[in-house]
């Protein structure tokens, strides 16, 4: 038991790490949109929600980008915990403020927040790991995020049960915050000041080959299908005739499915080859984007749920990972790039969505736009297998 108050042990630094990404994903993304239903209605409206997530997604890639040109493990110490309390302090405005800018305000921040927790927060993890197969422990570090949807929405949900409001849930999913900010500050920390070389950052722009162009392209792709659903989800099965009420069930099995995602999509690439098994993951998901388009099945919706879980966290691991693979040991130039293109889709897709189904009062458009989007990405990975290099996983 004391192990686990040990800054140097493993266990006690992945259950950090996964306290972390369910502080800044869980907690200041993802609650957000099992809360949705709750928040329409009384308060949010269906275009302000969507604002509202766009300017999330743009506060997480302002994030990203920072984060990736941050190189110093004492800088990202004091980031990670900066990204800890903001995530917390944004989440008490939900539940305190009916300032529509200060709600604006305050999510941009908190995805300023869920980049320093889940991007600069996995680099501290990385760097204080001394497992001999990262690789495998990272599997189990991204399983947080299925653990972030998973424990917020739980939470959520009982709270509202026993007939409080979703603004006391914003309030007791801050808390539960604070108590988890403890141990994962008190982790992912170092007992004395790291040194560290300098390095100097070399910008190789000849990785650009055409594959790594149709990559980048494909991740924008997924960026698109990885919103709509984290957004909307919840709304869009409850929007279904005769499943009212059955939102909040699919969102609890996107967050089942996604704990163990990643590690099953990561062992399928480094048997099948990573591009491969993005094209297949990218398929299912656009499978899960268009099931409530065409039918009210419960047991197909909730499936829905379960292919939106088990693929959004695997893609991310899978590009990522395929990224650094093709950024020849200089990743800053291509994983900005990456992370920018998934940003951007991130920030369009909840404003198409909007006008949508403002337009034509149902979600069914904005989820076939989607789909042929992401599955528009596959086909451009598949027509760009003939570019692949050789030698990558």
């Amino acid at each position: 038991m004391l192990k686990l108050f040990d800054r140097n042990n493993n266990i006690a630094i992945l259950i950090a790490g996964i306290f972390s990404i369910i502080i800044g994903l869980g907690v200041a993304r993802f609650a957000f949109t099992g809360l949705i239903p709750a928040m329409l209605d009384d308060y949010l409206s269906i275009k302000f929600v969507g604002i509202l997530a766009s300017l999330n997604f743009a506060g997480y890639l302002s994030g990203s980008l920072f984060s990736i040109f941050i190189k110093d493990i004492n800088v990202k110490v004091y980031l990670y915990r900066f990204g800890v309390v903001l995530a917390i302090l944004t989440t008490f405005v939900l539940s305190y403020s009916d300032n529509n800018t200060l709600w604006m305000i305050s999510r941009v921040l908190a995805g300023f927040a869920g980049a320093m927790c889940l991007i600069v927060g996995t680099a501290i993890v990385m760097q204080k790991l001394t497992i001999k197969s990262k690789t495998k422990a990272m599997g189990i570090h991204f399983s947080g995020i299925g653990f972030s949807i998973l424990t917020t929405d739980l939470i959520a949900r009982f709270i509202l049960s026993l007939n409080y409001t979703w603004r006391d849930s914003w309030s007791v999913l801050a808390i539960f915050a604070i108590i988890l900010s403890f141990y994962s500050v008190y982790i992912l920390s170092f007992d004395k000041e790291v040194k560290q070389k300098a390095v100097k950052t070399k910008f190789d722009f000849s990785i650009f080959t055409p594959f790594v162009i149709v990559l980048i392209m494909a991740y924008f792709a997924e960026g698109v299908g990885f919103v709509v659903q984290a957004t909307f989800l919840p709304d869009i099965i409850n929007n279904l005739k005769g499943l009212e009420g059955y939102g909040s069930i699919t969102w609890t099995l996107v967050g089942v499915a996604g704990i163990p995602s990643c590690i099953i999509w990561m062992l399928l690439a480094h048997r099948f080859g990573s591009s491969n098994i993005i094209i297949i993951a990218l398929l299912l998901q656009a499978v899960g984007i268009l099931i409530p388009v065409f039918s009210t099945n419960v047991y197909l919706n909730l499936l829905s749920g379960v292919l939106y879980g088990g693929t959004f966290i695997g893609l991310v691991a899978l590009f990522m990972n395929l990224g650094g693979q093709l950024s020849k040991g200089n990743p800053v130039v291509l994983m900005g790039a990456l992370t920018t293109s998934y940003g951007i889709g991130q920030v369009i897709a909840p404003l198409y969505s909007v006008y949508f189904i403002e337009k034509y009062g149902s979600y069914d458009y904005a989820l076939i736009l989607t789909a042929i989007i992401v599955v528009g990405g596959a086909i451009l990975l598949l027509m760009a297998k003939k570019f692949e290099p050789k030698d990558i996983d």
